[in-house]
């Protein structure tokens, strides 16, 4: 009982958390006003465009969340050749700066990375670290959770 209203107060206790679940509902909003104006096109497009804005989120939550992990798993990668490290380096800074700066989505990441990172923080600060993994969980549900009740706001301010 105690723990559940431990639980109940972290909103409270580390109030980065709610501006987290704030900016997902804003970037939900966001996503959806494309969808919104072409309601002409297919319905499958729609759907899709959502599928990857929610796969770019859960990536940018996991390298928020467990940055140590996935560069420890990175480099252990690259240290088994130099050939496999030039073209995992090359590959990963083109096509990554090609999706950041083609698709317009470098103001959308930074803004879900920052506000990830600072409720890690507001974490951190009041001494409440879940092991990674927990937390990547939580903070997806929480960024995944707010985006679709912001799809969910447009679509009903438009009927």
């Amino acid at each position: 009982m105690r723990s559940f209203l431990r639980l109940l107060m972290l909103p409270l206790q580390a109030p980065m958390l709610l501006l987290l679940l704030a900016v997902s509902t804003y970037l939900g909003l966001h996503w959806s006003r494309p969808l919104v104006q072409d309601e002409t096109q297919l319905d499958a497009l729609g759907t899709l465009v959502w599928s990857v804005e929610c796969l770019q989120a859960l990536v940018v939550v996991l390298i928020c969340t467990m940055p140590l992990i996935l560069l420890r798993q990175i480099s252990s990668l690259m240290a088994t050749s130099r050939v496999l490290s030039l073209v995992m380096t090359l590959l990963l800074v083109t096509v990554g700066g090609l999706y950041l700066l083609h698709l317009e989505v470098l103001a959308n990441v930074l803004i879900l990375g920052s506000a990830v990172m600072l409720a890690r923080l507001d974490l951190v600060r009041i001494q409440v670290v879940p092991p990674p993994l927990v937390m990547a969980v939580v903070f997806s549900v929480l960024v995944l959770g707010g985006a679709s009740f912001g799809r969910v706001l447009a679509n009903n301010a438009l009927r």
